[in-house]
This record gives structure tokens, C-alpha cells and sequence, in this order.
């Protein structure tokens, strides 16, 4: 009995095709014949179209895997982009030698969050490479949504004025500690786990008024700064961030501490910035809170008029201070 990939399951033979019918194709209800394009219906409007690869190390790891990590990340992308996902591609990069029954574990988890999202898998493509070339699994996923009219606009923050206010819908940081914890077999007294989620139906309840919101994304590589900085050089606005309204998990901030990082630059997989109308963002605040992804919400912030392309922390102790674009990278091969 095989029981791990070898080179000849990306051979295009008969191993691939079995590794294809029985392990990929049959678990995500793809539906025959095998062609080199899934056919998709649509209603007439606009597409949302995104790509991700994952590479995260290790593959396993508290609250999830690298395979509901690229479901997630991908349903993400779309969701706060205002689309709606429907339909997911899934590429496979196999080190020879792989475990099958590893194999196995991630596949069904990113069958679980589809079905989770609501989204299908519908296409995809494996390659096997030699012992030594991959460090075991890397996973392309690419997604298609269908983006409303009303909703055009949260990608390219065009509509952000001054007096908006900014929300999270929880904690950040808490992915990017997680994947250092299980790198180094660290545990912490208050039990941590990977935030990876997918967010659109969270997001549905934050654009039942979509013309109140006016900014969306997804808090991935360089976390809340990076976003923030990206915000303020894409509208020319000024941001001002209360430091104390940012909840921060205790493990995150203990390691922070410890490692000198910022858990404002830390990476997120089921977090996402708000950006709305002030009349309306204590309303989208208390939706979120009702959704198990959202219960963290809080109002963080202000645009403002005043350093036009900066972000300014109000800190905890009294002072203020620029927050920076995250320079380089802390930590490696988190998604």
C-alpha cells in the first residue's frame, strides 16, 4: 500500500490521475469530465478575481492548517473586497515523500472551511518535486466572487472622508504568534490559537448599509500598520489610532515584550479593518459582535485632516507617536 506521494503521482499517468480522482477531485465535488477550465455560471455584473500561495511553516499548527489557511485567506481577499465568493481553484505543490494521510488531514480541512465559506473548489492542478525542492507542501488557491454595485468602492477607499471612524473586528497578532509558538514548542498559561477564518459572512452583517462603509481589508503580512499606512497613502487622509482601544491578547503581548516586536505589525488570518460613516459605525460594531468572528469588535480610530498621509498612535501612557509602515520582515512563512 502507498502511503507517501512519490515522483511518479506528477508524472500525468495513472498514479496522478488516481492521486487527482481519489484524494482532490471527489472530496471537493468537482464535477466530471476533467477539462483543462471550470465552466462557471455567473449573473450578470462585476467579477472579483484573486490569487494566493501558502507556505507557511509548519503545516500544522493550533487552529488550523495550510490547507484551511488557503481557503481562508483567498475567501478573505474576495469578501473584503465586497464579492461574494462562489468558486475556488486549488494548485498542489508535493515534495516526494509527502504523507498521504497528512495529505489527507488538509484536504478535508479545506473541504470543512468551503463548506464553512460557502464557496466551491472547482479547478486546480498538482505537481510532485523531488525530495528536498518544496519542504513538503505548498498550496496555490485562486478565487472568483461576484461584487455588488454598492460595494465597488471599499477596495479603492474612495469614498473615506474625515470623521470616519476605523473598526477591527478583534485582536491582532494572534496567527503570527501562534506559527512562532509551534515553531519553537513554546506554550503560554492562557491557551493560544491561529485567529485563520474565513470572514464573509461576517461581512455581510458589516455591509448591510453598504453605502457606510467605505474602506475594507484583511489584516495578512505587516498587520494593522501596514494597512493603516496603505489607507493613508492611497486616500492623503491623516489616521489617528488610540492605542488603549486595540485589544491585544495577553500571549501576544508577553511575546511582543519579550522579542521587542510590535503586535500592530503582526500578522492576522481572521481579522479585518472597517473603515465607516461615524453615524453609522457603533451600529456595524455591535452587528459584528453578534458574529462569532466579529465578538472582539472595537472602535480604534479617526480620519482626520490633521498629518495628511500619516498614522499617529495615541498611546496608552499619555505621549503620541507616528506608526510606521513595517520594514522587512519579522517573521518568515506565516501564511
Amino acid at each position: 500500500m502507498i502511503e507517501r506521494v512519490t515522483l511518479g503521482h506528477g508524472g500525468g499517468g495513472r498514479q496522478a490521475q488516481l492521486l487527482i480522482l481519489d484524494r482532490f477531485t471527489s472530496r471537493f465535488g468537482m464535477q466530471g469530465p476533467l477539462t483543462d477550465s471550470a465552466l462557471l455560471s455567473v449573473p450578470d455584473g462585476l467579477l472579483a478575481f484573486t490569487t494566493d500561495s501558502y507556505v507557511v511553516s509548519p503545516l500544522f499548527f493550533p487552529g488550523g492548517n495550510i490547507g484551511k489557511l488557503a481557503v481562508c485567506g483567498t475567501v478573505n481577499d474576495l469578501a473584503v473586497s465586497g464579492a461574494e465568493p462562489r468558486y475556488l481553484s486549488a494548485a498542489f505543490i508535493i515534495e516526494e515523500g509527502f504523507s498521504l494521510e497528512e495529505l489527507d488531514r488538509i484536504v478535508a480541512s479545506m473541504v470543512e472551511e468551503a463548506v464553512t465559506a460557502g464557496v466551491r473548489i472547482v479547478t486546480g492542478d498538482t505537481k510532485v518535486v523531488e525530495k528536498g525542492q518544496c519542504d513538503g507542501l505548498f498550496i496555490n488557491t485562486a478565487g472568483v466572487g461576484i461584487l455588488a454595485g454598492e460595494l465597488r468602492h471599499v477596495s479603492s477607499a474612495s469614498e473615506v472622508k474625515e470623521g470616519d471612524r476605523l473598526i477591527i473586528n478583534g485582536p491582532p497578532g494572534d496567527h503570527a504568534v501562534t506559527i512562532l509558538a509551534a515553531r519553537r514548542n513554546l506554550s503560554f498559561d492562557i491557551p493560544l490559537a491561529s485567529d485563520c477564518a474565513s470572514l464573509n459572512h461576517l461581512v455581510k452583517r458589516v455591509t448591510e448599509v453598504p453605502g457606510a462603509v467605505h474602506f475594507m481589508r484583511d489584516l495578512t503580512r505587516g498587520g494593522l500598520a501596514a494597512v493603516l499606512n496603505e489607507l493613508a497613502g492611497m486616500t492623503g487622509c491623516g489616521i489617528t489610532i488610540d492605542e488603549a482601544s486595540v485589544p491585544v491578547n495577553e500571549p501576544v503581548r508577553g511575546m511582543c515584550e519579550i522579542l521587542g516586536f510590535d503586535p500592530f505589525c503582526l500578522a492576522s488570518e481572521g481579522r479585518l479593518l472597517v473603515v465607516a460613516a461615524p453615524e453609522e459605525a457603533e451600529r456595524i460594531a455591535g452587528r459584528m459582535r453578534e458574529d462569532p468572528l466579529g465578538r472582539g469588535a472595537s472602535i480604534i480610530g479617526t480620519i482626520t485632516s490633521a498629518r495628511a498621509g500619516r498614522v499617529i498612535l495615541n498611546s496608552t501612557y499619555g505621549g503620541q507617536r507616528f506608526l510606521e509602515m513595517p520594514s522587512g520582515q519579522l517573521l518568515p512563512r506565516i501564511c
